[in-house]
């Protein structure tokens, strides 16, 4: 199958890992993966402070560079597919516009969604011994009504144990420019996020949305604890083998 990748603008400035094992995790999976080169930022950030207007020039030029083609356009962040899909209703004083948007968000899928749902996908063959936490992002689950997806694809990985933990489900105190504003409140929600993961001790955290491990993992590395902070791509390419057993 052939896909497009939006790589979005954490992928692309801050975790260049995890935008490579996206890819090489696709083509595992038999597809060919084209680039866009001219994406760019989908204008979450400015869109979420309430510059609507503003973020217009943003979405058109998006708009243009994901309409290369008809395929199916995958992103490693809940919270730009969720924006991408939010482009009609910004766009509906101007019709013509509002029409190629929607059909960007026809196409649009979120990583893990794309791989069971649309390549049926659930074991993708990764390894990975120890014991996980998964993050859902409230952007995954709230926003785009995406739950089991991701857990499906982690209860696959052989090795690895899934644990529960304390209130999963609720914010990490992100919410992108909510982390800036309300830095106090936000700070004290990532700090709560922590206590409950880290009361279950486990290997990894692992999440399908980069800000969030952004905002949990640095307050895991400022509170010292060993904890290796993983993007679901990450895990989903992991081949690591348990050498004790």
């Amino acid at each position: 199958m052939n896909v497009n990748f939006y790589v979005t603008c954490l992928g692309d400035v801050l975790k260049s890992r995890m935008a490579q094992d996206c890819v090489l995790l696709l083509e595992k999976l038999g597809c060919t993966v084209h680039f866009p080169e001219k994406q760019g930022c989908c204008g979450q950030p400015a869109i979420n402070s309430g510059y609507i207007q503003n973020s217009i020039p943003a979405m058109k030029s998006l708009i243009r560079a994901l309409e290369e083609n008809n395929d199916p356009i995958v992103a490693p962040a809940g919270s730009c597919v969720y924006t991408i899909k939010s482009y009609p209703k910004y766009l509906k004083h101007e019709p013509q516009w509002a029409t190629r948007a929607t059909r960007i968000t026809e196409r649009i899928r979120d990583l893990t969604s794309f791989i069971v749902n649309d390549l049926g996908i659930q074991d993708v063959g990764a390894s990975l011994p120890g014991k996980a936490v998964y993050h859902p992002s409230c952007s995954l689950i709230r926003k785009l009504g995406i739950k089991e997806e991701p857990l499906t694809l982690l209860r696959h990985i052989r090795g690895l144990e899934l644990l529960p933990f304390n209130n999963m489900e609720t914010c990490c105190g992100f919410g992108g420019t909510f982390s800036v504003k309300m830095a106090d409140v936000s700070g004290e929600m990532v700090k709560e996020k922590v206590n409950n993961i880290m009361s279950v001790k486990p290997d990894y955290l692992i999440g399908a949305d980069i800000s969030c491990l952004l905002n949990i993992g640095g307050r895991i590395a400022r509170e010292g604890y060993s904890v290796r902070v993983m993007h679901i791509a990450e895990a989903l390419m992991s081949t690591e083998v348990n050498l004790c057993q």
